[in-house]
């Protein structure tokens, strides 16, 4: 995660609108300059009121991109937090983390700051940008008019990512669709992201079968559990020993909370960070069937198929 305890002097620094685009197939690229680093963002617009926005860095030096963003309509976006960590600093307005793991709901009229990356540390977010009208259109006026009460950026909510948001991430990141299938593709998994995501944002939803809020708190306990130890995971008993409740309460506090199981969970931890590590090092099978987790390669080869439906070599050897 970014350093929190100051900016750094040796913080390269690059202003978005001295960047190049590039006008591609899905839509636009914006790589990041070669002197920084490796990485791109790429920008879809889905429609006139909703934009897709995919960002996979790896800077060389910590780097500091600034902007400043004038909206005619006030905009929410969602951003999910697939891999690595980055910093938004506003030039007035709160300092807002982007976190592996978690999405964050952020609304904004306008916007003048800079987003931070540390230096070496890869970060893949995928955003989704869209406007009050797209919100009004699919949920209605009188859908959380509270979001829209400020001008700068306000963050309006901070959690661990869904299961269903966590799925879509990962078909987009790993889109193997037909090139004239692919936007229809890249719409319909950001629209599951948006369902599962916005849910939480309306005061009058209605609660998850009148869940108190320690239940609540301990299902979120043991899904971090899970997020960070899934080499050496805790068995579904231990698991719910250490937040202090029963096997039973836990598994249904999963199915209600995030539409999933406890292993379910483990298992897509562990296949995405795995594919992402196979991608991105070409290291060996063995090697990446041990840094998630199995002990034999085998285990890991049937599983990765099953999930994802290649093979790991084949993910190891692609261009």
């Amino acid at each position: 995660m970014p350093n929190g305890s100051g900016r750094s002097s040796s913080r390269a620094r690059v202003s978005v609108d001295d960047m190049a685009i590039q006008r591609v197939a899905e839509g636009l690229r914006q790589p990041l300059p070669e002197t920084l680093g490796k990485g791109s963002t790429l920008i879809r617009v889905l429609d006139e009121d909703l934009s897709y926005i995919e960002t996979r860095y790896r800077p060389s030096r910590d780097l500091a991109i600034f902007s400043q963003v004038d909206h005619a309509e006030p905009r929410l976006v969602v951003t999910l937090g697939v891999q690595g960590a980055s910093r938004f600093t506003a030039n007035s307005g709160p300092e807002v983390i982007f976190r592996e793991g978690y999405s964050t709901v952020t609304t904004f009229a306008s916007s003048r700051g800079a987003r931070e990356y540390q230096a070496a540390m890869p970060v893949a977010q995928l955003r989704l940008s869209l406007t009050r009208g797209w919100l009004d259109r699919h949920f209605g006026t009188d859908y959380c008019p509270h979001l829209f009460d400020r001008g700068s950026v306000r963050v309006v909510s901070h959690r661990p990512m869904s299961s269903a948001a966590r799925v879509a991430a990962g078909q987009l990141l790993n889109d193997g669709a037909p090139m004239q299938f692919r936007s229809l593709f890249v719409h319909g998994q950001a629209l599951a992201i948006l369902a599962a995501e916005l849910e939480c944002l309306q005061p009058d939803a209605p609660a998850k079968g009148r869940l108190s809020a320690r239940d609540v708190a301990a299902a979120h306990q043991a899904r971090d559990i899970l997020l960070d130890e899934f080499r050496e995971p805790p068995s579904v008993e231990q698991l719910a020993r250490r937040v202090g409740i029963n096997q039973f309460k836990l598994k249904q506090l999963f199915h209600q909370l995030f539409q999933t199981t406890p292993y379910a969970l483990l298992l897509e931890t562990r296949m995405q960070h795995a594919y992402r590590m196979l991608e991105a090092t070409r290291c060996h099978v063995s090697v990446a069937a041990y840094a998630v987790g199995y002990r034999h390669a085998t285990n890991f080869t049937v599983a990765f198929q099953k999930y994802f439906g290649v093979s790991p070599k084949s993910v190891r050897s692609k261009s």
